[in-house]
C-alpha cells in the first residue's frame, strides 16, 4: 500500500511538472500550506481526496485515472457536438496542452491543419495511440471506418486511429482543425 502512495505523490508531480507549473504555484491554487503540499508530493499519503478531485479538474485529468494510474481505452470513436457560442480555445474545460497530457501521458504539442475547399480528400491512414480533433472553424468531415462524420466549429472527436481515417473540408469556405495525436 505505502508503494500505491509513492506513486500516486509521482503522477501527481509528473502532472504538475509537465503541464508547467511550480509546487509553490500549485499549492497557492488550491489554497494549501507550501509546506503541507510539499509532503503531498513526497509520500502521498496524507493528501486528501478533496484535493486528488481539485487536481484532477484542474489539470484536466479524469479522478481514477490520478489514483490508479491506468487510462479509459478507447476502442472506436467519440464525438462531442457543442452549443453555440462557448469558446473552442477549451475542450470540456481543458486546456490544450492539458488535453495532449490526457491522452499520451506525455506533452505533445497540438498542430493546427487547415483544409481547402478543393482538397482532394485526405489519403486514409492508420496509426497507433489516440487522435483528437476539434474543428475551430468551418466544416469537417472525418472519414473512419467507410462513413463520414461531419463536425462543425465547436465540435470535436477523439478517436483510436487504427482504424482507418482521414479528414476533408466539407463546404465552400476553408476548415481549420487542431489534432493531438498522442502515441
Amino acid at each position: 500500500m505505502e508503494q500505491d502512495f509513492k506513486e500516486l505523490a509521482e503522477r501527481i508531480k509528473g502532472l504538475r511538472d509537465a503541464c508547467g507549473y511550480s509546487q509553490e504555484q500549485l499549492a497557492q491554487e488550491l489554497g494549501v500550506d507550501i509546506d503541507v503540499y510539499k509532503g503531498y508530493e513526497t509520500d502521498g499519503k496524507n493528501i486528501p481526496i478533496s484535493v486528488i478531485y481539485e487536481i484532477a479538474n484542474k489539470f484536466g485529468v479524469d479522478f481514477t485515472e490520478i489514483v490508479t494510474g491506468t487510462g479509459a481505452k478507447l476502442d472506436t470513436y467519440h464525438v462531442v457536438k457543442r452549443g453555440k457560442g462557448q469558446s473552442v480555445s477549451r475542450y470540456e474545460g481543458y486546456r490544450f496542452k492539458d488535453l495532449a497530457f490526457r491522452y499520451s501521458h506525455k506533452i505533445m504539442q497540438p498542430l493546427l491543419v487547415t483544409l481547402d475547399p478543393s482538397d482532394e480528400p485526405a489519403k486514409l491512414v492508420t496509426h497507433a495511440g489516440q487522435e483528437f480533433n476539434l474543428v475551430l472553424s468551418g466544416t469537417v468531415a472525418v472519414i473512419f471506418d467507410n462513413k463520414e462524420i461531419i463536425l462543425n466549429e465547436g465540435d470535436s472527436i477523439y478517436f483510436n486511429p487504427t482504424h482507418l481515417h482521414g479528414q476533408k473540408c466539407v463546404g465552400d469556405t476553408k476548415a481549420r482543425f487542431l489534432t493531438v495525436i498522442a502515441e
